[in-house]
């Protein structure tokens, strides 16, 4: 079972009081209708595939309801850290290897 820390909560709960929300830091094009297809079907889904540490929103579905973001090691499938949505992306080489 994974466990994962809410930021605002400030609580540690298992998986399935969350629900996963895709890659974090994901930024939208300012003005949609200029981009081309291709660019729209690349903001739409062609994401990120890292071995190690990645960044991802999650969504507290069953507390507080808010989104936050977390730095998964998708090798270990352990939480490396959690953060409040709109703070700085922590740098993975600073985490800690084991997780929380």
């Amino acid at each position: 079972m994974l466990l994962i820390h809410c930021p605002y909560c400030d609580e540690t709960l298992p998986e399935a009081e969350f629900a996963y929300a895709g890659e974090a830091h994901i930024v939208r094009p300012d003005n949609p209708a200029d981009v081309s297809d291709e660019e729209w079907r690349d903001f739409l889904f062609i994401r990120n595939n890292l071995k190690g540490p990645h960044y991802e929103r999650w969504r507290h579905i069953h507390g507080c309801g808010r989104f936050f973001n977390a730095v998964r090691n998708t090798v270990t499938d352990r939480f490396l850290t959690t953060y409040r949505a709109g703070e700085r992306r922590p740098d993975p080489e600073s985490l800690p290897e084991d997780g929380q």
